[in-house]
């Protein structure tokens, strides 16, 4: 092939296109994989989220049997201080000490109270974070094996996928390298301002391809002639004329086969 300063109009518009054969090809592979790679990040951060909440549940639960152990120990404690206080006042001198302990049991008698208020409040506690385990972890459950599912298609599609993408990759800058880096420049920035990727496109019935705006006859027969590059005014599309497209296509369809 000649060097870049000898390279005709003809060779610089079959290596752009090529160039863009090549780029569409890895787009259309990641097409195929779509959305996929982004499903499965965000259903991983869902199941990491959803197992951080569990295990917070469960550190709740741990907590609050704690509480209730606490509660148990107090109401075994007041128990025996009523025990104590009741002996003690078979043995008082005066009625000042009798009442003086009668004030202490029922003092022992409302903290008992108080502390079966709390542990049936604990208890309602328990019950509704059991009641959000559960609905987590059968929420969990199918996260994750809906990740799971998404995980093995994501795989299977980068298994078929993966090596051609590499090889087209590294075609890709094999190409760019033998095209002038003003063009190269060029191709990326109209490549990059179109939804589909498109920077050179061929004429398709009297139009450029994709497009609704007619070529006039005259500017196809200069595009046919390949004797300069020509964009399309209204998308900045590099064009080429549909044999010049038809020939490059069969040329790289045969090293699309060899990857």
């Amino acid at each position: 092939m000649a060097t870049k300063t000898e390279a005709t109009v003809e060779e610089k518009l079959r290596a752009l296109y090529d160039l863009q054969l090549i780029d569409s090809r890895v787009d259309e592979i990641r097409n195929v994989r779509g959305e996929l790679p982004l499903e499965v990040e965000d259903l991983e951060d869902e199941v990491l989220g959803l197992k951080t909440r569990m295990d917070k549940l469960k550190t709740d639960l741990e907590t609050i049997n704690y509480e209730i152990g606490a509660k148990k120990n107090l109401i075994d404690e007041a128990k025996t201080l009523i025990k104590k206080y009741a002996e003690q006042q078979k043995n008082v001198r005066n009625s000042r000490e009798f009442n003086s302990l009668t004030k202490e049991v029922e003092f022992q008698e409302l903290e008992i109270q108080l502390a079966e208020k709390n542990i049936k409040e604990f208890k309602a506690q328990i019950d509704q974070k059991k009641e959000v385990i559960a609905s987590t972890k059968e929420r969990l459950g199918e996260r994750e094996s809906h990740l799971k599912h998404k995980k093995s298609e994501l795989n299977a599609i980068l298994a078929e996928t993966e090596k051609e993408e590499k090889a087209l990759l590294k075609k890709s800058e094999e190409f760019q390298s033998q095209i002038e880096e003003r063009l190269v420049k060029a191709y990326n920035r109209i490549r990059n301002n179109v939804k589909n990727g498109l920077a050179v496109v061929p004429i398709e019935r009297g139009a450029s391809g994709g497009s609704f705006f007619t070529i006039p006859p005259q500017v196809q027969v200069e595009i046919a002639s390949r004797k300069k590059i020509i964009s399309d005014e209204h998308s900045g599309r590099i064009l080429v004329d549909p044999v010049l497209a038809e020939e490059e296509q069969e040329k790289m369809q045969k090293l699309f086969s060899k990857l």
